[in-house]
């Protein structure tokens, strides 16, 4: 029997009969909830004569101006702490995490707030698994969110955050875990490091995200190391979006959201093979999300997937359209950058270029042009790399450049990678 993702970490559970009729009360609940409890959807929909109750299903979404991810920080500035977006008080919540941008996220009461328990069980994961979880643990909500979906399937879970390596590979070898979720390019570092201890790293199986997985990267973690890989895409405003099933044929709906592709610039749906925005629309209690852009660019997959699920299915990240740019994990917006060295009168020009290192891992370059006569010594390159880190939670590598090199309006953020990214 077909089986509809909204369920199928519990496989007792029956698919909905209509994927697009599901979609529909989706988006009309979404859009009520968003009028009744909060004041920025209320305040898109009068601004365009629009009432809840006209928005039918998602058709009539169309109606509604779609909400930027890059507008967000400027919203919850003016009415911090979540710009008129959250349901209820701040004080009603489980969390609040801050991420990139910046912008302040929610996590409401709910186990499994973000929906990632459907991408784990896709993955393969299962009740009395140890899974190690490398995402972070601090501030931003990465690490929760794999966390509460891993323990919602029944998983174990050693929170193993970012770095120390050694470690974790110690760690995962004692318990014995054999899951994995992070970024691929960490996946592979560990079995290195393992192999560099003498350890036998016992993971098998790995659902990532937040980084790229080129195709020769899962194959050597399939064919040297014996990992069965699995992508899954979210935002920590929207919760997990896709993810691949067993297939591997693209990223599948998540449960209880409305997926849009808006064409860039032209306010219309993405038709077949055409590139669009991945707009959000998310009956969410605590936070609802009404035409939410994240800025990321998709299309669509829509041939029945040899799994038996009906949902439609999301062809892989394909680019950006806001300014931000996703650096191992974390979105590094221009913004960001500008306040870590916007105000140094010993920086004449900026720039920050994002690049594929060894092994596929991210390596984000700052080129820094100096003030005229001035002249950065080590401990001033190292002062500048500590304060672009703790400004865009990355860590950067500092490379002066002479006068010229760094042309006027050239500055922000690069993307130099080839190919796509998750």
């Amino acid at each position: 029997m077909a089986v509809l993702n909204e369920a199928i970490y519990d496989p007792g559970s029956e698919a909905h009969p209509d994927w697009r009729a599901l979609q529909d009360d989706l988006a009309a609940t979404a859009v009520k909830y968003g009028d009744e409890r909060t004041r920025e959807v209320c305040k898109r929909l009068r601004g365009v004569n629009l009432r809840a109750e006209d928005v039918k299903g998602v058709a009539d979404l169309a109606a509604i101006p779609v909400l930027e991810k890059d507008d967000v920080p400027e919203l919850q500035a003016a009415r911090p702490p979540f710009g008129g977006m959250l349901s209820s008080r701040a004080g009603t919540l489980k969390r609040i995490y801050r991420s990139p941008g910046p912008i302040n996220d929610p996590q409401g009461q709910d186990g499994d707030f973000w929906r990632v328990a459907p991408a784990a069980w896709a993955a393969g994961f299962r009740d009395g698994d140890v899974v190690l979880n490398s995402f972070s643990y601090h501030l931003t909500p990465g690490g929760l969110m794999l966390d509460a979906g891993l323990r919602a399937v029944g998983c174990t879970v050693i929170p193993g955050g970012v770095g120390n390596s050694a470690a974790q590979v110690e760690v995962a070898c004692a318990a014995g875990a054999t899951g994995y979720t992070g970024t691929p390019q960490f996946l592979l570092t560990l079995f290195e490091r393992a192999r560099e201890m003498g350890q036998e790293l016992p993971i098998g199986r790995a659902l990532v995200t937040g980084a790229p997985l080129p195709p020769p990267l899962r194959t050597r973690l399939q064919d040297d190391f014996g990992v069965d890989v699995y992508q899954s895409y979210g935002t920590a405003d929207a919760g997990t979006l896709g993810y691949e099933c067993e297939a591997k044929d693209g990223w599948h709906v998540a449960p209880g959201i409305v997926i849009e592709l808006l064409v860039p610039g032209a306010d219309r749906s993405a038709g077949e093979g055409e590139t669009g925005q991945v707009v959000v629309t998310s009956p969410n209690e605590i936070y609802p999300l009404v035409r939410f852009g994240t800025g990321d660019l998709s299309a669509w997959n829509r041939e029945p997937c040899g799994c038996g699920r009906t949902s439609h299915r999301l062809a892989g990240f394909l680019g950006r359209v806001g300014e931000g740019v996703k650096v191992k994990g974390m979105f590094v917006h221009p913004r960001e950058l500008g306040g870590a060295l916007g105000d140094d009168p010993v920086v004449a020009r900026y720039q920050g270029v994002v690049t594929e290192g060894a092994g596929g891992a991210d390596v984000f370059t700052v080129r820094v042009e100096v003030v005229g006569g001035c002249e950065l010594g080590e401990g001033e390159v190292a002062a500048l790399a500590a304060r672009i880190r703790e400004a865009v939670k990355v860590r950067p590598v500092v490379e002066v450049v002479g006068a010229g090199e760094i042309a006027e309006g050239d500055g922000g953020v690069v993307d130099g990678r080839g190919g796509t990214k998750p």
